[in-house]
Parts: C-alpha cells; structure tokens; sequence
C-alpha cells in the first residue's frame, strides 16, 4: 500500500490545486473536498459524456454507494482484489460498552474492538449493483441492455501521496450486457468515442491494453491473461506523475458477472458483459494541469466544449 508523501512533482501540483481552493484537504491521503470550480468542471464534463451516450438509448438506473457484502462477494472482489476492499463496520453494544467506546476515544485508544462488520461494503466498482438487479428481471430482451449507471462515489483502500489516486472518487460508467459479439463492438465503438472525447478537451491521451491490480503471486499470472486476451483498454493521460495516468478504462468480463449472477439471454444462453469508466476527478485534474489552474484562461475550443450553453465558468 503506497502512503508515501508522493513525488516532489506529485506535491507541487497538489499545492497549486490547494492553494487555489481547487482541493480541500482533509488530512487523510487520498481524501480530499473539492472546491466548486473543481465540481463545476467535473460536472461539466460529465454532462459532455452524458450528450454522447445519449445515441445508445442506454437505461438510466442510480444505486447507492454500498452494496450487500454477498454482490462483492460473487463478483470475485475479494479473491482478486483483497487489499482494495472497504467493510462497513457499526456499533451493537450496549450502554457500558457505549460509554466504554467513547472513553477510549477521548484517550486516544483504540475504540475499534466495539464495533462489528455489518451486512455492507463500499462500492469498490460502480457497475457491480447493476448485475444482481439485471439478474432479478429475468431473460433480457432481443438486443441485451445498455446502462448508464451515472457518476458514483466508489472507495479504493490505496492511500497515496499522489492526488491523482484518491481513495474515494466518481466512476462514470455504463454497462453493456447481450452476446459476446455485440458487446466487443460496443466497447470499440466507445473506445473510439472517449479517444474523440479527450482530444476535443485538449487532452494529450493514450490508449493501451492493460491489466487490473491482482493481488498475491496468482495475480501476476491472471493480469498476464488479462493483457494476453485484450480484456482491458485504458486512456492515459499526463497528471501529476512521471508516468502517464489511467483515466479511463474499457473491460470485457466475457461471461463472468452472467454466470456469477445468472443473468440470461433472451434465449436462456448466459450473458456476456463489459463495462467503461470515466475517473471524473483524475479527467478534472489533467485539465487543471494541462490548461491551468484558471479556467477563464484555458483554450476557447476547451470552454466551448465543456460550457456548450455559452455561460461563463465559475470564478
């Protein structure tokens, strides 16, 4: 788990986002408010991703940020990705154990022993409501379904002194769920798209096969497959780092969440998926750092695409 304090670059740039109230620290690593020219450009660019799905027609459904901890459970979360996982842990005890709690907490101890792990997690990937939920309707329809699930908060247990990975940050993502074929032509087609999008904002951006973070010594070899197969697509782009940063990503599950969930065809055939992501707060930062902390001075092409209505930033 990386905790370091980040590059001396990493930090600069922090600092200049701090000290224009882009971000508000919090004291934790990876755990930051956002001020409101922050949001606005999120939002905005959010709303830009919005007009172009807009051509699938896709369904539109919101979950909340936790999810039942038997979904993590069936997706394989914790088999591949252990170190990432956030549990949610609440109070049970009685009034001495109560009083106890806040006792050691006014010393500084340890008060964690009074708690107990409840029946959710944190959203550690926000497609991973829409599966359980597409399973409960039965067969799908001829042609599968196609969601937009939104920009939502999911967690990531990495604390990092680089503000680009955060700990709890916005997925945008939408889903595809039909046979192989149709979903593999709908992940090139938004591979296509995302790569028009960031280049109409001004973005220098890359894509490339990659691989998820796999835990333990069997990682290695499943993130070999996974890069073998094709499975996963990144854009990356400039931030903060020496290396260029993913900020988008485009995964083929094959038929892993519709066996895991039994979700079918209209034929009783198991479905495939794939999803794609947008890392609304990592996009938001590249912009800062490739256009400047001042958004009245970025590229008018990048304000027209990003304020389409002709309304001036926020200030």
């Amino acid at each position: 788990m990386n905790t370091a304090p980040g590059t001396a670059g990493e930090q600069q740039f922090l600092q200049d986002l701090i000290g224009h109230r882009h971000v508000l620290p919090s004291g934790e690593p990876g755990l930051y408010g956002r001020g409101p020219v922050f949001e606005e450009v999120r939002t905005r660019f959010d709303e830009l991703v919005t007009r172009i799905s807009a051509q699938d027609k896709p369904e539109t459904p919101r979950f909340p940020p936790f999810i039942p901890k038997r979904t993590m459970e069936k997706t394989g979360f914790l088999k591949s990705f252990p170190q990432l996982c956030g549990v949610v842990f609440s109070f049970t005890g009685n009034d001495a154990a109560a009083l106890d709690l806040v006792e050691r907490a006014n010393r500084g101890d340890d008060w964690s022993t009074h708690l107990s792990m409840t029946r959710m997690v944190l959203v550690p990937a926000a497609c991973y409501p829409a599966y359980p939920a597409m399973a409960l309707r039965g067969p799908l329809p001829k042609g599968g379904a196609t969601l937009d699930l939104g920009g939502c908060y999911v967690f990531r247990n990495e604390p990092s002194g680089d503000p680009a990975r955060l700990q709890v940050f916005h997925q945008r993502v939408m889903v595809r769920i039909c046979e192989e074929e149709e979903v593999l032509a709908w992940r090139e087609t938004w591979m296509n798209r995302a790569k028009n999008i960031f280049e109409q904002i001004g973005l220098c951006a890359t894509l490339d096969v990659a691989s998820d973070p796999f835990f333990g010594r069997g990682g290695k070899l499943l993130a070999k497959n996974q890069r073998e197969q094709s499975l996963k697509f990144e854009i990356l782009v400039p931030i903060s780092s020496a290396q260029p940063t993913a900020v988008s990503s485009f995964n083929f599950h094959r038929e892993h969440f519709g066996s895991a969930f039994g979700i079918q065809l209209c034929d009783g055939r198991v479905a495939s998926s794939a999803c794609l992501g947008f890392g609304l707060e990592r996009i938001t930062l590249a912009l800062f750092k490739a256009h400047g902390m001042d958004v009245h001075d970025w590229p008018a092409e990048v304000r027209h695409r990003l304020w389409p209505d002709g309304e001036a930033p926020r200030r």
